[in-house]
């Protein structure tokens, strides 16, 4: 199928994944931003998660956080953004998972946020639509 060919969505449809969209966006800037300044409830949380106690990395796991989603947040890399986005939620279900947090709350979170993340590109993005056709 080619994109010409994509099943069209209503304009409802299309609003849905713009919203769905910017709910991740959203959240993923606050994740981001909030790991740029040295706050000591960023290193001490990433500490009780495993990771190093250091600004400096929380700095650099924020500014890849934030590249990604502007990624996302463009037209044309935002499959290339969805597809990176959902590497680093990988790596969070997977530090969660070392640590044993609660599945649905925790663990599971990233994957929540990954639906709600191809969701929205589902609905806003044609060339989605024509990889994955979900209707005949």
């Amino acid at each position: 199928m080619s994109i010409s060919a994509a099943a069209p969505v209503s304009n409802g449809a299309l609003w849905t994944g713009r919203a769905l969209s910017a709910i991740v966006v959203l959240f993923m800037i606050f994740d981001g931003v909030i790991k740029l300044p040295p706050l000591s409830i960023v290193t001490e949380t990433m500490a009780e998660l495993g990771w190093p106690a250091d600004p400096n990395i929380a700095r650099l796991i924020g500014i890849i956080g934030l590249i990604l989603i502007v990624l996302y947040a463009l037209p044309r890399t935002s499959v290339l953004g969805a597809i990176l986005l959902t590497a680093y939620m990988g790596g969070a279900i997977s530090t969660h998972v070392r640590i044993g947090n609660p599945l649905f709350s925790h663990t599971l979170f990233g994957v929540y946020l990954g639906v709600i993340l191809w969701g929205g590109l589902y609905l806003r993005d044609a060339r989605v639509r024509a990889l994955i056709p979900l209707t005949r």
